[in-house]
């Protein structure tokens, strides 16, 4: 089996990935960078964040969102000169101060793009990472990208209706 660069399998999530603490809790992935692991990181995230946090609908919407923005960035652009690459979710809750951090990863490109010669169909993933999070940041170098999503204000413990949304 295959390592990741976080050293988790890239073909198989296990539970042994979730941290049990109620007071912090951690989700690690790291997945082939394609359309199908995007989908499939997601709905891990949802499960992980309704057995962890306490999330509103609305909250919990958006942080699987601007997840799913940035994995599909990675999974679109970060590879678009090699065949195959690999993405990184990980996601960590401080119960201390209450916060979410997300960070997608990947060992790709970043993509600079001409605002002038896009689609206006394109394009707004970033302005929509930066408005639904508390705080955002990219980070880019020649081993690859990394957005890191902080989300202020999530509790620990378990909706019972969160579970009825996923």
């Amino acid at each position: 089996m295959t390592a990741g660069p976080a050293g988790y399998p890239l073909d198989i999530m296990t539970d042994s990935n979730f941290s049990t603490s109620a007071a912090d809790a951690d989700f690690a992935r790291t997945e082939t960078a394609d359309a199908l692991s995007v989908a499939r990181l997601r709905h891990e995230l949802s499960k992980w964040l309704c057995a962890h946090l306490t999330l509103d609908r609305e909250r919990l919407n958006d942080v699987l969102l601007v997840a799913n923005e940035a994995l599909t960035n990675s999974a679109e652009y970060a590879y678009r000169d090699r065949a195959q690459g690999t993405m990184t979710l990980d996601a960590h809750y401080d119960g201390a101060d209450g916060s979410l951090l997300l960070n997608v990863s990947d060992r790709g490109r970043w993509r600079h793009v001409d605002p002038a010669a896009q689609p206006n169909t394109r394009g707004r993933g970033l302005p929509l990472m930066r408005a639904l999070s508390d705080r955002m940041s990219i980070a880019w170098t020649a081993d690859g990208t990394s957005v890191q999503m902080r989300f202020n204000n999530c509790g620990a413990g378990v909706p019972a209706e969160a579970f009825a949304s996923v």
